[in-house]
C-alpha cells in the first residue's frame, strides 16, 4: 500500500508512517503562513514542510484544517495563474 495523498488543484499534503510518529508533509509549506506553529519538521527546506506527530500528541483541529485550506488556496492560485491555451492572449506579426 502507498502513502495517503491529499490533493486539490495539485498536492496538499502527503502521509508517512514511521516506527515512531506519522508525518505530514505539505508539498507547499515554505509559502504557507503557520501562525499557530504546527510544522515542527522539514524547517531548512525551499519547499515542503512537515508536521510530526507521536502517540499521545494533542492535535489542534482548527489550527491543521486552516493550514489545510491554506495550501487549497495557494493550489488554486497557481491554477488561476496558468491560463489554458486556448484563452491566452495571441501576439501577432506586424507586416511591415
Amino acid at each position: 500500500m502507498g502513502s495517503p495523498v491529499w490533493s486539490r488543484d495539485g498536492i496538499i499534503a502527503v502521509a508517512n508512517a514511521h516506527k515512531d510518529k506519522v508525518k505530514i508533509t505539505f508539498s507547499h509549506g515554505a509559502r504557507l503562513l503557520d501562525p499557530d506553529e504546527l510544522f515542527n519538521a522539514g524547517l531548512e527546506g525551499n519547499a515542503w514542510r512537515a508536521i510530526d506527530l507521536f502517540e499521545g500528541d494533542k492535535i489542534n483541529e482548527r489550527a491543521l484544517k486552516n493550514l489545510v485550506r491554506a495550501a487549497v488556496d495557494y493550489n488554486q492560485t497557481k491554477v488561476k495563474r496558468k491560463a489554458p491555451a486556448g484563452t491566452r492572449a495571441k501576439v501577432r506579426k506586424s507586416k511591415r
